[in-house]
C-alpha cells in the first residue's frame, strides 16, 4: 500500500462526546453482526414463504457472507479514497437501503441478489467502528473500549435467534430486515454529528482491479460450487465441474497477480509470519465449524423437532451469556497468560460442547438441548481474543489493517463455507441413515409391526401408517445424521490443537492492545 499522508491525531472526545459516539459505534456493530445470526431460525419461514427448499434457503446466510467477506479487505483502499468517518456513515446508509430491499424482495433470487449486496455494503463497518472507538479513547482506557466493543458483538448473536424468532412467528419475517431502519439512522445520525470534524485523511490510491476481480471469480466460484453441489450431484455435473476449474484456476491467478502487485488489494506478503497464518487458519477453520454447527441446529429443532422459530431462538441464543461473563476477564488477562493456552481450553470446550449434541436423541427435552449452548459460551469467550494475539502479534502498527482485513476474511469465508458444507454433509449422512434404518422395517421386525398395528387399530389407512413410519424414519436419520456432524467437528476441534501450537509465543503479550483493535 501507498504511504498514506501524515496522520492528524485526534484528541480522545470527552463526557457526553464519548459516550454518545460509543452508543452510535455500538449501535452499527450490533445491527451488523445480528444480521449476519437473525435469519439462521427464520430460514425454514423464508424459504416456505418464497417457495424452495431449506437447502437453497442457506443462500441467505452465505450470500451476505461471501460478499461481507470480499468487502472487508478493501476496507483499507476504502478508507484512504473517503476518510473513515464519511466511509463509516455511507456504510450505514447503504446497509439501512439494502436492508429495506431484502425486506420488500419478491423472490429468492432477488432476496439472495441483495442480501449479497448488503454484505458487501456492510463490510467497512465493522474494521471502522473500531478504529473510531479507540480513537475516542484516550491510550490507557484502549482495554476498556474493546472490552465494551466485545460486549456489543456478544450480544447480537444472543439477540439474533431471538429476535429472529419472535418476528417470524409473531409479525412476519421481511420484518427482521426492517429493524435495521430504525437503529441504523440514530446510529448514522449520531455518529455524523460527533464525528464529522475528526475525519481521516483522503488520498488518491490506485485500485488493484484486476487483483480484486479474481478475488470475486474464485471466492464466489468456489461458493457457488459448494452451494449447489449437493443439488447437481457433485462432479457427476458439468456446471459443478466448470465451477470447480474456474476456481482453482482464478485461485493460482489471485496468488500470482497479488505477489507481483505494487498496490495489492491483499497482503499476502502477510502469510510469511508463522504467527499471522496459524492464528488466522485456526480462527478461520474454527469459525467454520462452530458457524456451520449454529445454522444445523435451529434447521434440525424446527423441521424435525416441531420446535417453533421462537422456542429454537431461546436455545440457539444462550451462546452469548457466559461469553459476557468472561470476556473483560480474557482481555485482561491475555497479556500475562500466554494466549495459546486459552485459545487450548477454547477448542476444548467447544469439543466437549459437540460431544453432548453428538449424544442428543429425539427425546432430548429442552434443558438438555441447552445445557452445551450455555458452555458454549465460555469457548466463546476464550476464542477471538487470545487468537486475535496471536495472529498479530509482532506486527507494526501500520501492517495491522492489512492483517486484520486478510485475517476477517478467511474467518467470513470460512463462515460462509462451514454453512454450505455442513448441510450438504447433514443431509448426506441423514439419506444413508434413512436407508439403513428403512431396511429395518420389515414386516420381520416386532416393533415396526407393532407400530404399524397401533396406527392401524387408530384408524388409518395404509397409506398413511407407512406415511407415519416414513416420517419417524426421516426424522431419525437426520437426528443421527446431526450426530454424526457434531461428532466430528468434535475431533476437528481437537485436531486443531496442535495447530496453535506452532505459533511462536507471544512476548508479555505484545500486540495484545494492537489485537484489540482488529478483533473481530
Amino acid at each position: 500500500m501507498a504511504t498514506a499522508p501524515a496522520h492528524v491525531a485526534h484528541a480522545p472526545l470527552e463526557g457526553a462526546a464519548r459516550v454518545w459516539g460509543t452508543v452510535a459505534l455500538s449501535a452499527a456493530t450490533f445491527m451488523n453482526v445480528l444480521d449476519s445470526s437473525i435469519a439462521n431460525v427464520s430460514l425454514p419461514a423464508i424459504s416456505g414463504d418464497l417457495g424452495v427448499s431449506t437447502t437453497q434457503g442457506t443462500w441467505v446466510i452465505t450470500s451476505f457472507a461471501v460478499a461481507n467477506a470480499i468487502a472487508v479487505p478493501l476496507t483499507g483502499f476504502m478508507t484512504q479514497r473517503f476518510g473513515q468517518v464519511r466511509l463509516f456513515v455511507l456504510s450505514i446508509v447503504l446497509f439501512m437501503l439494502t436492508s429495506l430491499m431484502c425486506g420488500l424482495a419478491p423472490n429468492m433470487t432477488t432476496l439472495i441478489l441483495f442480501r449479497a449486496m448488503q454484505g458487501f455494503v456492510a463490510g467497512p463497518m465493522i474494521p471502522l467502528s473500531q478504529t473510531l472507538l479507540l480513537a475516542s479513547y484516550p491510550k490507557a482506557k484502549a482495554g476498556l473500549a474493546m472490552a465494551m466493543w466485545a460486549m456489543t458483538t456478544l450480544v447480537a448473536p444472543v439477540m439474533g435467534p431471538l429476535l429472529g424468532g419472535w418476528i417470524t412467528d409473531n409479525i412476519s419475517w421481511p420484518w427482521i430486515f426492517y429493524i435495521n431502519l430504525p437503529v441504523g439512522f440514530v446510529a448514522a445520525a449520531i455518529t455524523w454529528g460527533t464525528y464529522r470534524n475528526r475525519d481521516s485523511a483522503t488520498y488518491k490510491v490506485p485500485i488493484d482491479a484486476i487483483g480484486l476481480g479474481l478475488l470475486v471469480l474464485w471466492v464466489g466460484s468456489l461458493q457457488l460450487m459448494l452451494d449447489k453441489g449437493k443439488e447437481l450431484d457433485w462432479f457427476h455435473s458439468s456446471t459443478i465441474v466448470t465451477l470447480a476449474v474456474i476456481a482453482v484456476v482464478a485461485f493460482a491467478f489471485f496468488l500470482i497477480w497479488e505477489l507481483t502487485e505494487e498496490h495489492p488489494v491483499v497482503d499476502l506478503s502477510l502469510f510469511k509470519r508463522r504467527n499471522f497464518w496459524t492464528g488466522a487458519f485456526a480462527t478461520a477453520v474454527a469459525y467454520g465449524l462452530f458457524f456451520g454447527n449454529v445454522v444445523i441446529m435451529p434447521l434440525w429443532l424446527q423441521q424435525w423437532m416441531g420446535y417453533t422459530a421462537t422456542d429454537a431462538g431461546m436455545i440457539t441464543a444462550p451462546v452469548g451469556l457466559l461469553a459476557i461473563v468472561f470476556s473483560p476477564i480474557v482481555g485482561l488477562t491475555v497479556a500475562k497468560v500466554d494466549p495459546r493456552r486459552y485459545t487450548t481450553f477454547s477448542f476444548l470446550v467447544f469439543a466437549l460442547v459437540l460431544f453432548m449434541r453428538s449424544r442428543f436423541s429425539t427425546q432430548a427435552d429442552f434443558w438438555t438441548l441447552m445445557i452445551p449452548t450455555i458452555i458454549q459460551g465460555v469457548a466463546m469467550a476464550f476464542f477471538f481474543i487470545p487468537l486475535v494475539t496471536i495472529t498479530l502479534s509482532g506486527l507494526t502498527p501500520d501492517r495491522i489493517p492489512a492483517a486484520s482485513g486478510l485475517s476477517n476474511f478467511l474467518r467470513i469465508t470460512a463462515g460462509a463455507m462451514g454453512t454450505s458444507i455442513a448441510t450438504t454433509v447433514w443431509e448426506d449422512r441423514a439419506a444413508l441413515h434413512h436407508a439403513q434404518l428403512a431396511e429395518a422395517v420389515v414386516n420381520g421386525n416386532t416393533a415396526a409391526s407393532s407400530a404399524m398395528a397401533g396406527l392401524a387399530n387408530s384408524g388409518f389407512s395404509a397409506e398413511q401408517v407407512l406415511g407415519q413410519i416414513n416420517r419417524l424414519v426421516d426424522q431419525q436419520a437426520f437426528m443421527l445424521a446431526a450426530n454424526d456432524l457434531f461428532y466430528a467437528s468434535a475431533v476437528l476441534f481437537i485436531m486443531l490443537i496442535p495447530l496453535v501450537w506452532l505459533a511462536r509465543p507471544v512476548k508479555g503479550g505484545a500486540g495484545a492492545g494492537d489485537a484489540a483493535a482488529g478483533a473481530h
